[in-house]
């Protein structure tokens, strides 16, 4: 990478993690911390802890187009200006509805697609995975630092003192965009992390993809139904609020590291479909151990290990089949209605699992989340084994070339199995097979043809 790729790359990776850190931070407190608040109940502290996945439902495509008219670092500012707000509003609030308020004005900055559009100007296309695996590795520390820190937080200066932290991380965020991170010259339409206005029906009407935002709605449910039964399970055994980020921690990390050898056999064995279904299983297991707990620690802890090494697998699989599921020229569009997706399973698991611990009981949240689970696995077995097939996108040395002659005899090459040329974006978006062919054979015959259209 040059040093301006660095910059970009880092610079636009802490504005992402300072965000989700604020974000995740919440979830681990606000049941326990939250009910100390004027008109406090379950049912409303869910609602406290959904409504900001509903806010980033509405708002992420429409950020992520909007990008592409008023710019990546306006739109990233005014996100984080939002974010900042609702943190404030929360922070000042002692009522239940001023947090309710002011995690819906968070949840209104959507800025992901901006910050992947951005990085997508400012670096090369032989670096751009790079720099988007090591933002998706900082989503993942991010997690398990938050759910650690935001107890620890929370107990030295109270839930309120927690969201003036988080404001203050949306500003120290919003100095990194203006000060840290690069200028771009020019908006590059990748199609690899920016969505394209015309293909939704494309993405929408795809039986794989829709089923892989199925899962994701499923695994983000149980996440925020989780968090709101399990700090009143574990007060409920005897462990203080203050040492709850024991539990989160340590489970966490031992989770990361028990997924690695899954994570490999998956993708190099060609089992992708095998491990997320024993993934959805382990879940299940998780599920039916926390409702079976009746608040005895070891059980909950039990419980919570098999459900982060279950999450941290599916969370690492799911972006992974999107990718290789979403047609050549369409992943960032694929990508823009599974984080939606994501963020309605937010919303759901939230308000319905605050409304089943007031009117029912506590356990039957972790009840219903194993009923969810026997219905997201009879999902996962009608799903078909990927195509291990990589995204390439290449750029476009002549863009006066006949477009469907250029894209017939791409498909012709040995080991292209989709192709889109984009002429007026000036890109080659590809699909294929690296055992069969490489980057550099590809960007070699497109210099030959270009040459030959001369």
């Amino acid at each position: 990478m040059t040093p301006l790729e660095r910059r970009a790359t880092l610079g636009l990776g802490s504005v992402y993690s300072l965000r989700m850190l604020g974000m995740f931070m919440v979830l681990p407190v606000i049941t326990t911390y939250g009910m100390a608040l004027q008109g406090a109940s379950e049912t409303l502290i869910g609602l406290a802890i959904g409504i900001y996945g509903l806010m980033q439902a509405v708002f992420q495509i429409p950020f992520g187009l909007w990008s592409d008219k008023i710019g990546r670092k306006p739109l990233i500012v005014i996100g984080l200006i939002l974010f900042a707000l609702g943190s404030v509003l929360a922070a000042v609030s002692h009522s239940i509805w001023g947090v309710i308020l002011g995690r819906a004005l968070q949840g209104s900055g959507a800025i992901a697609a901006a910050v992947m559009a951005l990085l997508s100007d400012l670096t090369r296309e032989q670096n751009r995975t790079k720099a988007m695996a090591f933002i998706g590795v900082s989503f993942g520390i991010t997690f398990a630092v938050a759910m650690g820190l935001g107890p620890v937080i929370t107990h030295a200066f109270g839930l309120n003192g927690l969201f003036w932290l988080i404001a203050l991380l949306s500003l120290v965020g919003i100095a990194i965009t203006l000060f840290l991170v690069p200028n771009s010259s020019q908006h590059v339409l990748n199609r690899e992390s920016g969505m394209v206005s015309g293909g939704f029906r494309l993405v929408l009407t795809n039986p794989q993809l829709l089923k892989l935002n199925v899962c994701i709605f499923c695994m983000h449910v149980l996440l925020m139904a989780t968090f709101v039964a399990l700090p009143i399970e574990l007060q409920a055994s005897g462990l203080p609020v203050s040492k709850h980020w024991l539990v989160y921690s340590i489970t966490m990390l031992a989770g990361f590291i028990a997924i690695i050898p899954l994570i490999i056999y998956a993708e190099k064995a060609h089992r992708m479909r095998r491990v997320l279904i024993g993934s959805v299983g382990v879940l299940l297991l998780a599920e039916c151990v926390l409702w079976q707990a009746s608040a005895r620690l070891w059980f909950l802890v039990a419980g919570v290990q098999l459900f982060f090494i279950a999450f941290n697998l599916v969370e690492a699989l799911l972006p992974s089949l999107v990718s290789k599921e979403s047609p050549a020229g369409y992943k960032g569009t694929a990508m823009g209605v599974y984080s939606t997706s994501q963020f309605l399973g937010v919303a759901a698991g939230g308000i319905i699992s605050g409304w089943l611990a007031e009117h029912l009981a506590v356990s039957a949240v972790f009840l219903a989340g194993a009923f969810l689970c026997v219905l997201w696995g009879v999902v996962c077995v009608s799903m078909r084994e990927p195509p291990y097939l990589a995204n390439v996108r290449l750029a476009l040395p002549n863009e006066w070339v006949d477009a469907e002659d250029l894209q017939r005899q791409l498909l012709q090459q040995a080991g292209v199995c989709q192709a889109l040329v984009a002429a007026d974006e000036g890109g080659v978006y590809l699909k294929i097979d690296k055992q069969l062919t490489t980057r550099q054979q590809l960007e070699a015959f497109l210099a030959a043809y270009s040459n030959k259209s001369d």
